[in-house]
């Protein structure tokens, strides 16, 4: 398929793989860039253990991008790493500048001095909002961003502040700026897919789908609860930054209680012990102690893949010329010789 997110990407299929934070790793973006996709590495890829400062987790990245490096000759892309002063981006830029990163996410932030330095280094920006909507958009576009992606309320993690749904935000974005789209929140299957390039997306960003996938170094108990549930099992909660929906856990209904009670997002947060719970449950394994969140498309998700299986289904509408076939023949008998 040739259209403006793969020629900018220089990728088989305009289907880019979610960030999300430790539930990637250099093994599983590997696996997404080698079947056609964009693979995205998060902050704390691959780790087992919290990092103990912002540098801490960014050599760690220098090392999963250098990992990645060895296992795949395709593109991928990395996650800007900032904190909360908001001073943490040029460390992490000039890492990426060093290692030749091709493809940076940027998520929220829009200071024409991250931009600039990106593009200087002609390095691709993806850029996130939160919550997007035409202004950010616009600004982001204008300073630079080759890519924007509209998340409407239907995906997993932090959910935008804006009650606003991905069949909504994909055409209000995409009539909005001149360079492609990506629609983000609940896709599950191909069908999700075709809706979205129908609304004006050019491409998709994918999440909670490929937490099942086999690859992805998410507990198996996690993949298994989501292989088995539906979006009616989601419960949906107030807290910091906006919302968040999770899977039933011995902790979820507490939240979601703790909600309607008219508990402010402060003690919310605190009672779900912050991200850490997203890291104790979907990481580590301990449901008992954390949260599962995930989009409403896990209705769609019926089994545990490969990243291979995965993208051939999302990709089954899209045709790959002769010659792109021809070359991937040939990588294939190299690696295999």
């Amino acid at each position: 398929m040739k259209n403006c997110v793969t020629e900018i990407l220089n990728i088989r299929f305009p289907i880019i793989q979610a960030p999300m934070y430790f539930l990637t790793d250099a093994t599983f973006v590997a696996a997404v860039s080698d079947a056609g996709g964009l693979g995205i590495i998060g902050p704390n890829a691959g780790q087992d253990t919290l990092p103990e400062s912002r540098f801490d987790a960014l050599e760690r990245m220098r090392e999963q991008i250098r990992k990645t490096k060895r296992l795949t000759d395709k593109p991928f892309g990395a996650t800007l790493i900032n904190g909360p002063d908001m001073s943490f981006w040029r460390p992490t830029a000039e890492m990426f500048i060093d290692e030749k990163v091709e493809v940076v996410l940027i998520n929220e932030l829009l200071d024409p001095e991250i931009f600039h330095l990106l593009k200087q280094h002609r390095i691709k920006i993806i850029y996130r909002a939160l919550t997007p909507d035409v202004a950010n958009s616009q600004q982001a576009e204008k300073l630079g961003a080759d890519i924007i992606v509209a998340t409407g309320f239907d995906e997993g993690g932090t959910v935008p502040a804006r009650i606003i749904g991905t069949f909504s935000i994909v055409p209000m974005i995409a009539d909005s700026v001149k360079i492609p789209v990506l629609a983000a929140g609940g896709i599950g299957d191909v069908r999700g897919v075709r809706a979205a390039l129908a609304l004006g997306a050019e491409g998709v960003w994918i999440g909670s789908l490929f937490l099942t996938a086999q690859e992805n170094p998410a507990d198996e108990k996690v993949k298994q609860l989501i292989v088995a549930s539906s979006a009616e099992d989601l419960l949906l909660f107030r807290t910091l930054p906006a919302y968040y929906r999770t899977l039933p856990t011995p902790l979820s209904p507490r939240l979601a209680e703790l909600d309607e009670q008219g508990a402010d997002r402060e003690t919310l947060f605190s009672a779900m012990n912050g991200y850490h719970a997203l890291w104790q449950a979907m990481r580590l394994g301990n449901i008992d102690k954390g949260v599962v969140s995930t989009g409403t498309g896990i209705s769609m998700i019926k089994s545990v893949r490969s990243v291979a299986a995965i993208i051939a289904d999302l990709a089954q509408d899209f045709t790959t010329t002769p010659d792109a076939r021809k070359s991937d023949e040939t990588v294939h008998s190299l690696r295999s010789a």
